[in-house]
C-alpha cells in the first residue's frame, strides 16, 4: 500500500509538470528551484487516460481561475480525433457541427465570436467573416493540451465574454526526453460513396520528434500531420413552409425543396516546429515556435431542386394535414432543376511566436513575446444546372406525390426518370438569371445555366508583449506583475460571383459522353436516381461563358470589406499567496482604434438596365476600456476548495458587424433615404461577470466540483437604427449616375441607417456540475475502471430595447450534459463518450461565408474507442486502436419558426470508422 501511494504521489506530480510544459508563456512563471524539481519529476514517463485526467485535474486544481483543462496521453494522442470533440466533452462546453466533424465551440451558453482562441497564449486569427476559430484548422496530433479559461485575470490580454481557449504545443527542454512517434489511422465512412468518382476511406498519419542536445540547453519538437478524411451525406433541405397556397386552406405546405447527397475530402496537412534554448545555470530561456496547416476541401454536391407551392405547381385535391402541416398529398406540374455542383474550400494557416524570459535577480523577472498569426481562405461553390427543358413552362413536368416521414424528411413518388440523358440536358430550367437580364449581358432570365460564388478572406494579426514580475514575498501578496501589448489585426473579405451560361445558349445541350458518370442514387427522399457529370471537368473544358455578378448584384459589393484594429492593453497584477487564500486581483486597460472600408451602392435604372453605382465609405472609431478582475480561491484544507472570482469582460464585434458599407435606398413611406449595412462603430459585447465554485479532490486525478456564474450584460449588439446624413455618399454617387430615379426622392438628405448597436439589458446565469472519479476508491477490484462527467444549466434574460421582446441568444443550449466511461489496465484501454446539448440557436454559413441564424435541434453523440498495448506481449513502443465516431449515427436537424416539425435540414452523416497504429521511440 505504501508503494502504491508513492506511485499515486509521483504520479500526480508528474502530471502537474506535464501540463506546465505547455503552458502559456505568460502564465507558466515557475521560478529556477521549481525549473530544476520539475526537471527531475520529468524522468517520470506517465501515458495514457488516467495519466491525462490526473494531468488534467492538477492544472484545474493549481490555477488561479477557473479552467477546465485537457492534457494529451502521450506525445501526439489526444483523447479524441479532433481538438474540438475534446474541447466539447468539458463542463459548460457545446460543439456546433459542419459536415459531419466539430467545428466550433460555445461557452455557457455564448455563440462561438464571443470566444477567443490562442495557440500558447496567442491570439489567433480565424478562416470565416468572424472572430469564431474553426478547429478543424489545428490538428489534434501537434496539439499537448489545452486550457479553457472561464474567468479571466488581469495578465489575460486575449479575453473574451464566453471564455478563452488555449491551444498549447510541447517544450522540448521540459519535456527532458528523447522520442520519436508515429501515428497511422485508417478512416471510414459507412454510409459508403455517395457520388461517382468520390471515396468512403482515408487515413490519418502523423510523426512527432523531440530531442535535446548540447547538454540539454538546446530543445527541438518536430512534427507533422497528414489528414485525408472522406464524410458522406444525406441531406434534405426545405426552403420553407408557407400558408398561402391557395389550395392548402391556410395549412402549411412545403414551399420547395434542394435535397442531395455531398461528398466531401478534407485534406489537411499541419506542420509545427519548436525550438528552445536555455543555457544551465541562466537566468535565461528563449523559445521559437512555428505552425502552418494547408487545408483543402473539396465537396461533390449532387441532387435535385423541387420548387413547389412558391412555383406554378399545383396542390392536388386529398392532402392530409396534422395540426396545421400537410404531411401527405401530390403537386402536379412541377419542374425541377437537377444539380450537379462542386464545392473547392482552401485555407492557409500560419502562427508564428518567440518568446524570451529573463530573471535579472531573484526579485525581477521580464518577459518579452512577438507573435504572427494569418489566414488565407479562398473558396469557388459552382452550380451547374439541368432539366427538361430551358425557361421556366418549356420541357416535361412532374406529378409528384409527397409524404413527410417522422424524422421530418420528405419521400416523393416520381413520374420521369431523372437519370435519363436524353431527357435531363444542360440549360437552366427555370428563369433565375435575372440579374444577367439586369445588366444587359443577354436579352431574358433564361440565360443562367449555373453559378460560381467565389468568397476570399484574408485575416493578419501581430501582436508584441512585454511584462514585468516583481518578487514581494509580504504575508500576503506574492508577486506583483506589470504588462503592456500591442496588437494589429486586418480582415478582409472579397466577395465574389459569377454567372454561368452554356456557350450554345438559347439551345439546350445533352451532357457530352466523356463527362458522363453513374447515376447518383437519391433513394433516401424516393426519388430514385438522377443524371450525374463532372461538374468540373465539364466547367474545365469551355462549356460556360463567364459574366461578373458585381455588374448587377449590390450585395456583392456591400458585402465587400476591410476591418482594422490596434489594439493597446496594460495591466498590473497583484498574486496572492497565503496558505489560507490564493488568486490575484488586478485591472487592465484597453485601447481600441478601430476602422473599416467599404461601398456604399445603390442601383439604378437606365434604359439598358441596371447599373450599379458605388461610392467608398471609410469610418470608425476610438474609445478606451478598463477591466477591473479579482480570482480568489479558499482553501479549506489540503482537499477542498471555494472559488470566487469577479471581472468585467469584453468580447469584440464579428467582423462583418462592423463592415462600413451598405445599400442605399429610399423609403417611399416615409419619403427618406435609408441605409443598411455594418457599423464601423460597433463596440464590443461587454459583461460583468461573477463566480463561484466549490470544488474537492481526491485519490488518485479525483473530484467533484459545483459551480454557478452570473454575467449581468451592459453592452450587446441589438439591431438598431439611427439619423444619417447621406450628403457625402448621395454627391459622389450622383455623378457616376446621373439619372438616379427621381420617384420619391427626399427632400433631405438626412435620413435612416439600419445596423447593429451596443444598447444595455440582460443576464446569462447558469450552474455546473462535474466530476472525475477513479473507481479504485470505491473497490480495489475496479482498479482501472473510471468515469468522467458534467452536466450545465444556463439559461439567458434579454430584451432588445427596439421591441421589448425577448430575444434568444446564439449558441445557447439550456441543458449540455457529457460523460466518458473508461477501463485502462494490462495494456488493454476503453473508452465511451456521450456528449449532449439541447436545442440552440445556430450560426450556418450560406453564401459567401454570410451566416443566419437557424433552431437546431437537440442533439446526443456517443464516441468509442478500444486500445491495446502490444509492450504487454514484448512489442515494446507499439499500440493498435480501433475508435467509432458517431456510434448511433446522430442527425444534424435544423428547423424553421421554432417548429421542429418544419425541418430546414436534416444531415445523415453516418458513422466513422477508425483503426491504428502508435509507435512510439
Amino acid at each position: 500500500m505504501r508503494t502504491s501511494k508513492l506511485r499515486s504521489q509521483l504520479l500526480s506530480f508528474a502530471s502537474l509538470s506535464a501540463i506546465a510544459f505547455a503552458a502559456n508563456p505568460a502564465l507558466a512563471q515557475e521560478d529556477a528551484t521549481q525549473d530544476s524539481e520539475v526537471s527531475e519529476l520529468e524522468e517520470i514517463t506517465v501515458t495514457g487516460i488516467r495519466a491525462s485526467i490526473m494531468s488534467s485535474v492538477a492544472r484545474k486544481r493549481e490555477s488561479s481561475s477557473i479552467v477546465e483543462a485537457i492534457s494529451a496521453e502521450d506525445i501526439g494522442k489526444l483523447p479524441d480525433a479532433s481538438i474540438a470533440e475534446s474541447i466539447a466533452r468539458l463542463p459548460g462546453l457545446a460543439a456546433q457541427r459542419l459536415d459531419g466533424r466539430a467545428n466550433v465551440i460555445s461557452i455557457r451558453g455564448l455563440a462561438p465570436d464571443f470566444t477567443t482562441t490562442t495557440l500558447n497564449g496567442r491570439e489567433q486569427v480565424s478562416a470565416n467573416n468572424g472572430r469564431a476559430v474553426e478547429y478543424d484548422q489545428y490538428p489534434s496530433e501537434l496539439i499537448n493540451g489545452v486550457v479553457i479559461y472561464k474567468t479571466p485575470d488581469a495578465s489575460l490580454t486575449s479575453q473574451a465574454v464566453g471564455g478563452t481557449v488555449d491551444l498549447q504545443t510541447i517544450k522540448p527542454l521540459r519535456y527532458g526526453d528523447r522520442a520519436i512517434v508515429v501515428n497511422v489511422r485508417g478512416e471510414y465512412a459507412d454510409l459508403g460513396a455517395l457520388n461517382s468518382g468520390t471515396s468512403a476511406t482515408g487515413y490519418r498519419a502523423s510523426v512527432s520528434y523531440v530531442d535535446q542536445f548540447a547538454d540539454d540547453t538546446i530543445g527541438i519538437a518536430i512534427g507533422y500531420a497528414r489528414m485525408v478524411s472522406p464524410t458522406q451525406e444525406e441531406r434534405w433541405n426545405t426552403w420553407g413552409f408557407p400558408t398561402d397556397n391557395p389550395n392548402a386552406d391556410g395549412n402549411l405546405v412545403i414551399g420547395g425543396a434542394k435535397p442531395y447527397v455531398k461528398s466531401n475530402e478534407l485534406t489537411r496537412d499541419g506542420f509545427l516546429g519548436v525550438l528552445e534554448y536555455a543555457p544551465h545555470d541562466s537566468a535565461f530561456r528563449t523559445t521559437i515556435d512555428a505552425y502552418y496547416s494547408k487545408f483543402d476541401d473539396e465537396q461533390t454536391l449532387r441532387g435535385i431542386e423541387i420548387p413547389l407551392s412558391w412555383s406554378g405547381a399545383q396542390l392536388q385535391d386529398g392532402w392530409t394535414a396534422s395540426d396545421g402541416l400537410i404531411t401527405d398529398g401530390q403537386f402536379n406540374g412541377v419542374e425541377v432543376v437537377v444539380r450537379n455542383d462542386f464545392v473547392k474550400r482552401e485555407a492557409d494557416t500560419i502562427a508564428l511566436g518567440w518568446n524570451t524570459e529573463y530573471d535579472l535577480n531573484d526579485n525581477w523577472r521580464f518577459e518579452a513575446d512577438l507573435s504572427y498569426s494569418s489566414v488565407e481562405r479562398v473558396e469557388s461553390n459552382m452550380e451547374t444546372y439541368s432539366g427538361t427543358g430551358r425557361g421556366s413552362g418549356v420541357g416535361a413536368t412532374d406529378d409528384l406525390g409527397f409524404s413527410i416521414g417522422a424524422n421530418g424528411v420528405m419521400t416523393f413518388t416520381p413520374g420521369l426518370n431523372y437519370a435519363d440523358p436524353t431527357l435531363i440536358q444542360l440549360g437552366g430550367p427555370l428563369s433565375w438569371g435575372g440579374g444577367l437580364e439586369a445588366a444587359g449581358a443577354y436579352p431574358d432570365s433564361n440565360a443562367q445555366d449555373g453559378f460560381i460564388n467565389a468568397p476570399e478572406t484574408d485575416d493578419e494579426l501581430y501582436a508584441i508583449r512585454l511584462s514585468a514580475e516583481q518578487s514581494v514575498n509580504n504575508d500576503f501578496l506574492s508577486t506583483i506583475e506589470y504588462g503592456v501589448r500591442y496588437s494589429r489585426r486586418e480582415k478582409s473579405l472579397l466577395d465574389k460571383g459569377y454567372y454561368l451560361t452554356l456557350k450554345q445558349y438559347p439551345a439546350d445541350l445533352p451532357v457530352p459522353t466523356e463527362f458522363l458518370l453513374d447515376p447518383t442514387s437519391l433513394d433516401f427522399i424516393g426519388m430514385g436516381d438522377m443524371l450525374s457529370y463532372d461538374a468540373l471537368a465539364l466547367f474545365e473544358s469551355g462549356a460556360y461563358v463567364l459574366t461578373d455578378a458585381a455588374e448587377s448584384e449590390l450585395s456583392r459589393t456591400t458585402n465587400s470589406w476591410t476591418v482594422q484594429e490596434k489594439v493597446f492593453n496594460a495591466y498590473i497584477q497583484a498574486n496572492i499567496e497565503t496558505d489560507l487564500i490564493t488568486g490575484n486581483v488586478g485591472v487592465q486597460a484597453v485601447h481600441t482604434n478601430q476602422s473599416s472600408q467599404g461601398f456604399a451602392v445603390q442601383v439604378n435604372s437606365t434604359p439598358n438596365g441596371n447599373v450599379v453605382a458605388f461610392t467608398a465609405v471609410d469610418e470608425g472609431t476610438k474609445y478606451w476600456d478598463f477591466l477591473p478582475s479579482m480570482n480568489l480561491s479558499f482553501n479549506v484544507d489540503d482537499s477542498n476548495k471555494i472559488r470566487f472570482s469577479v471581472a468585467q469582460v469584453l468580447a469584440r464585434a464579428p467582423m462583418a458587424d462592423m463592415n462600413a458599407g451598405f445599400s442605399l435606398g429610399v423609403d417611399n413611406t416615409a419619403e427618406i433615404f435609408t441605409g443598411s449595412g455594418g457599423n464601423p462603430q460597433l463596440k464590443p459585447f461587454k459583461t460583468w461577470q461573477f463566480d463561484l465554485a466549490y470544488e474537492t479532490y481526491f485519490g488518485d486525478g479525483g473530484y467533484a466540483s459545483i459551480g454557478g456564474f452570473y454575467k449581468e450584460i451592459q453592452s450587446y449588439p441589438f439591431s438598431s437604427s439611427e439619423a444619417y446624413d447621406f450628403a457625402d455618399i448621395l454627391g459622389p454617387l450622383s455623378q457616376i449616375v446621373d439619372n438616379i430615379p427621381d420617384n420619391g426622392i427626399p427632400n433631405s438628405t438626412v435620413g435612416r441607417r439600419d445596423f447593429k448597436e451596443n444598447l444595455d439589458g440582460g443576464k446569462i446565469y447558469g450552474v455546473e456540475f462535474s466530476t472525475a472519479i477513479p473507481f479504485s476508491m470505491i473497490a480495489e477490484e475496479l482498479s482501472g475502471f473510471g468515469m468522467l462527467g458534467s452536466a450545465s444549466f444556463t439559461k439567458s434574460e434579454i430584451i432588445d430595447p427596439n421591441s421589448g421582446s425577448e430575444i434568444t441568444l446564439p449558441g445557447l443550449s439550456k441543458t449540455v450534459i457529457n460523460g466518458t466511461l473508461y477501463y485502462e489496465d494490462h495494456g488493454f484501454q476503453a473508452r465511451a463518450s456521450v456528449r449532449h446539448r439541447s436545442k440552440f440557436l445556430g450560426e450556418v454559413a450560406t453564401l459567401s461565408l454570410a451566416r443566419t441564424l437557424v433552431d437546431v435541434e437537440a442533439e446526443t453523440i456517443i464516441d468509442a474507442q478500444l486500445g491495446y498495448d502490444l509492450s504487454e506481449v514484448g512489442i515494446d513502443g507499439l499500440s493498435i486502436l480501433f475508435q467509432v465516431n458517431n456510434l448511433t449515427n446522430e442527425p444534424f436537424i435544423t428547423y424553421y419558426n421554432g417548429d421542429p416539425r418544419q425541418t430546414r435540414d436534416y444531415q445523415n452523416y453516418g458513422r466513422t470508422f477508425l483503426f491504428g497504429l502508435n509507435y512510439k521511440m
